[in-house]
């Protein structure tokens, strides 16, 4: 099955990529792969979650719902770059920074958000990282970056 059915049986509508917010393009093809700048949860360009992990503001559920945002727009992005999602052979790495307090450690559950969609789409495992970090930018809760293989 392509992509483009996956997506449309699952009822999910790519976003347009987000705009760059800084010096830099959103996706770039290499080799055999293409590999995404950093993705912040914007939806319809408002950020779905700010703030720290580990605070009553920012939920675990609420992060997880931000690193599958931040997925979707990883997909569009490297979606553009290949010239169409079904270019997009599978998802080979992602990494994915969660902003936390220094006493919060589930990083690991909130990028879940981001991993189970890509389990769900590709049925491929993938390599990742999640990684805490003190702030990231526009005060955005999560973000991720991926490396796809293009199909041959």
């Amino acid at each position: 099955m392509k992509l483009s059915e996956r997506l449309a049986e699952l009822g999910i509508e790519l976003p347009q990529p987000a705009a760059p917010v800084a010096a830099y393009v959103p996706a770039l093809i290499v080799g055999e792969t293409v590999r995404t700048s950093g993705q912040l949860p914007f939806d319809n360009g408002t950020l779905l979650s700010e703030g720290l992990c580990g605070t009553v503001a920012v939920t675990e559920a609420r992060a997880q719902q931000a690193a599958r945002q931040c997925a979707l727009n990883a997909l569009a992005a490297a979606a553009q770059a290949a010239g169409g999602v079904d270019r997009l052979a599978r998802v080979i790495k992602l990494t994915g920074y969660v902003a936390s307090t220094p006493d919060f450690h589930a990083q690991p559950l909130v990028i879940n958000g981001a991993s189970e969609l890509f389990q769900e789409l590709f049925g491929s495992p993938h390599i990742r990282s999640a990684v805490g970090a003190a702030a990231l930018p526009l005060d955005a809760t999560v973000e991720v970056e991926v490396e796809f293989a293009l199909k041959k």
